[in-house]
């Protein structure tokens, strides 16, 4: 071979395969996974146990308490399903009770801001309806970290001492369990979970004391959850008044009625046709057809080579635009006019409101005649404000917003997985909320609960109002695409506002340009931050585009000549992205994970 037919450098090799193959955003959920797959489980079985060690190793980025949507496919069962894990608001979770305690919008952290968990139960559906084995058995690495302790990752002990002080002073359980004798864990050093333990062994008792079938057993584990000691210990937890970030001191709405009322749901994909494939995303209670909205729109525009200002300039555009539908048009509070906003006709209209400068106005379009309708709210935050790290899932931003450093660590976050296995099934998942910042342990049960709410509008009339019984707008969107009707790729990444911002990236040069996976994902990133953000304080950041240096100064050069207000950041710091792959014809599995955080992971064989 001469140097010229060696393969481009890569931060590591796109793994290949027959067997199975995993990418996580943490190495032990990915070889946990892989276990699965070895036990001759299936992708379904190998993405619960990722998903149950996520909880315990990256408790700062997702939890049993939060929120989860998956897509699932198979060539056995080629149409690609969603599973929703989003909790909606509580029955008690009104506008009008926000007002009676005097807040004007849903805090961005506390019990308050709770929707109710429904990551747990939606990955017990998973396995249950597309898995194999039982709920003890892919539970095992996840029960053997809570109860003996994992290596602490450096970035949990980061975010420990920037809610140091809340926990000392305000949130006493969550405290005791992370502050251990007031002292914080060290990099490196063993950290367990045992009151999550604790209710993971009550949990798997009830699997194994149902009789009957498998699935009998994982509906009884569900049942003790949902309508048992759990629903009943949050329920008592969440009656006690805690610091809120805005200052009050408040009880939350949260009751174990709305947890035995919800329970995680099967739904159809959003689907496009897309470069000879079909793209599948959630519906638009989260963000996901937005990015089929700028797939059309750049496809419209005729420019897609990302290694140009044009097609950079683009794809940029094209975003602003689609993010300013997602403002007037995504959520589960109104109806949402889908059909309109995914025809290719309104595509090309909207394409053609791309210009040669940069746009700094938030412009949502009428899809099928309708008058597009924003937040009040929306259009009165500007600018990049100091955000609590307690907030969420904060999207990666310039100062004085959460801290990026040149190695990719941003103060919050969330998880993905994907998996493949050997008979072609496909998972892809986010699961994210109740991180161990976003509100107070609770010790009868080893876990905090998430703060979705704070993704709706106490205005109501728009399709992201707060509504007792209806699903926040919620940022986590895993892809799942086929090729002539059989999965051939799972990804995402973690990230908030960005998520897909970086996978149409990713998918742009992976699946138009030809890139492999772990070259198309080692790619320069960049995003923009031109429309409102989805946790508080809601800010937005006219015109800004944030990107990596490794870009070149001649592209950030080019963009800074059509007008964006470029905010280079260092050269491995955005996106995290995940993927898997595999040939139809040939069988043949793939692989790639981020480098960027020194965190992800993807193995496989």
């Amino acid at each position: 071979m001469t140097v010229r037919d060696q393969p481009p450098f890569t931060t590591r090799p796109t793994l290949t395969g027959t067997f199975g193959m995993v990418s996580s955003t943490h190495w032990l959920a990915s070889q946990a996974a892989m276990r699965m797959l070895e036990l001759d489980g299936n992708a379904a079985d190998a993405a619960v146990a990722a998903g149950l060690v996520l909880q315990v190793v990256e408790p700062h980025l997702n939890g049993p308490g939060g929120d989860l949507p998956l897509i699932v496919a198979s060539p056995q069962d080629p149409v690609p399903r969603v599973l929703c894990g989003q909790g909606p608001a509580p029955a008690g979770a009104t506008p009008e009770h926000f007002s009676a305690v005097g807040l004007d919008r849903v805090p961005g952290s506390g019990t308050l801001a709770a929707a109710v968990p429904g990551a747990f139960d939606a990955w017990m559906v998973l396995l249950r309806d597309r898995g194999t084995m039982t709920a003890r058995e892919v539970a095992g690495p996840a029960l053997h970290y809570a109860r003996h302790g994992h290596p602490v990752l450096a970035r949990v002990c980061s975010t420990l001492e920037t809610v140091r002080e809340l926990f000392e002073t305000d949130w006493p359980t969550s405290a005791a369990q992370w502050l251990p004798g007031g002292d914080l864990p060290v990099p490196g050093s063993l950290v367990a979970n045992r009151a999550w333990a604790d209710t993971l062994e009550r949990l798997l008792a009830e699997e194994g004391s149902a009789g009957g079938t498998r699935e009998h057993g994982i509906d009884a584990l569900r049942r003790a959850w949902s309508h048992g000691f759990v629903a009943e210990a949050v329920d008592a937890f969440v009656r006690r008044p805690v610091r809120h970030p805005s200052g009050p001191v408040l009880p939350g709405v949260l009751t174990g009625q709305d947890m035995a009322a919800f329970e995680a749901t099967w739904e159809e994909a959003v689907t496009i046709g897309w470069c000879g494939h079909t793209v599948a995303k959630t519906g638009p209670w989260g963000q996901g057809p937005a990015l089929l909205q700028v797939l059309q729109t750049v496809d419209a525009l005729g420019a897609d080579d990302l290694g140009t200002v044009e097609g950079l300039h683009a794809l940029v555009e094209a975003w602003k635009l689609a993010m300013a539908d997602r403002e007037a048009w995504y959520g589960d509070s109104a109806v949402v006019p889908l059909e309109g906003l995914l025809d290719p006709g309104y595509a090309a209209q909207r394409a053609a409101l791309v210009g040669h400068r940069a746009s700094r106005e938030l412009r949502p379009g009428s899809p099928l005649g309708r008058r597009p309708r924003l937040a009040l709210q929306s259009l009165a935050v500007e600018g990049a404000e100091l955000r609590d790290v307690t907030a969420g899932e904060p999207t990666v931003r310039r100062e004085p917003g959460p801290v990026v450093t040149p190695e990719g660590e941003v103060r919050g976050d969330t998880c993905h997985v994907d998996v493949v296995d050997r008979w072609g099934m496909a998972v892809s998942a986010t699961p994210s909320g109740g991180w161990l910042q976003s509100s107070p342990f609770i010790p009868e049960v080893g876990f905090a609960l998430g703060t979705r709410l704070q993704m709706t509008w106490l205005e109501q009339g728009l399709p992201s109002s707060l509504v007792p019984g209806r699903r926040p707008r919620t940022t986590l969107t895993p892809t799942l695409v086929l090729r002539d009707g059989i999965p051939v790729l799972a990804c995402g990444s973690p990230g908030g506002d960005q998520q897909d911002q970086w996978q149409s990236v990713f998918l742009l040069r992976h699946l138009v340009s030809g890139l492999g996976l772990q070259q198309a994902i080692d790619a320069p990133q960049l995003h923009t931050t031109s429309f409102p953000a989805s946790f508080h304080p809601r800010a937005t950041e006219p015109g800004v585009v944030v990107a990596e240096s490794r870009l070149g100064e001649d592209l950030l050069d080019g963009l800074r000549a059509r007008g964006h207000e470029v905010v280079v950041q260092g050269p491995w710091s955005l996106g995290r992205m995940c993927a898997v792959a595999r040939d139809p014809g040939t069988g043949v599995l793939s692989a790639g994970a981020n480098p960027r955080g020194m965190q992800g992971y993807a193995v496989g064989r």
